[in-house]
């Protein structure tokens, strides 16, 4: 399938988007003055034995940028998808393995929405379809960390997770003719992200960005097979980004 009538616009929204995200990290960077002095001489450690602990928990609030992936059968005009920006929030059980490995497991909730043009319609009842999304998204990550230097360790995050959408219209008999899109509720998905933890004096802060890949089709087709909603859709995965800012 050839995309290249779309691909530039494509690629410009999804650089504008990263931009802001980087934007936000870096603003959230000096959160406290406790991280003064990254490249400088050796500080006075905060929680120093923080690490040493086998288990340790907390929690992380987030916003995130969700988007489709569709991949057509035939090269026509595409599906346009306006993201909006969402929230996340959930729970870190870490087990640690090593100085520079930790086992993650991080269960939250995902809410966000997603708006979808249709080409070819001349009428919004039929053009325009609002999708929310609400997941149970449950990650199971692998945490690979450099040394500490004074009081901030930078890490990078992979993994894989299982979502389950509340808000997935699964089980609704109605379709696109009855103006409802509807999408499986299971998905996975693969994730990647860096960020650091700061160690301040009691709890350790720990700001990240992470990507988040659909491995499944999602779409649940029209009962008609020549739906001109759903026909020329050959897949359709999620994929996002999102921030956490993450307690301990």
């Amino acid at each position: 399938m050839n995309h290249k009538h779309l691909a530039l616009p494509v690629y410009i929204q999804l650089q504008n988007n990263m931009k802001k995200i980087i934007l936000i990290f870096l603003f959230i960077i000096p959160f406290s003055h406790h991280a003064q002095g990254f490249f400088t001489k050796e500080k006075v450690r905060n929680n120093p034995n923080f690490d040493k602990k086998q288990f340790s928990w907390g929690y992380y609030l987030g916003a995130n940028v969700y988007d489709f992936n569709f991949d057509y059968i035939n090269s026509v005009e595409e599906i346009e998808v306006d993201k909006g920006i969402g929230f996340n929030v959930g729970l870190i059980g870490n087990m640690r393995i090593n100085d520079y490995l930790d086992l993650r497991l991080e269960p939250g909730v995902i809410f966000t929405t997603r708006n979808l043009t249709f080409p070819n319609f001349t009428e919004d009842k039929d053009k325009f379809r609002e999708v929310k999304s609400a997941y149970v998204h449950i990650p199971l990550l692998i945490k690979f960390s450099t040394k500490r230097i004074n009081n901030f360790k930078p890490f990078v995050v992979a993994g894989g997770s299982f979502a389950t959408n509340l808000s997935s219209n699964e089980g609704n008999p109605d379709d696109n003719s009855a103006g409802e899109f509807r999408m499986e509720s299971n998905a996975q998905f693969l994730e990647v992200g860096f960020g650091i933890d700061f160690y301040l004096e009691y709890f350790k802060f720990s700001p990240s960005i992470r990507g988040v890949f659909g491995l499944n089709d999602e779409l649940i087709r029209d009962n008609d097979p020549n739906s001109p909603w759903t026909s020329n859709i050959n897949k359709m995965k999620t994929r996002g980004i999102f921030i956490n800012l993450s307690f301990q």
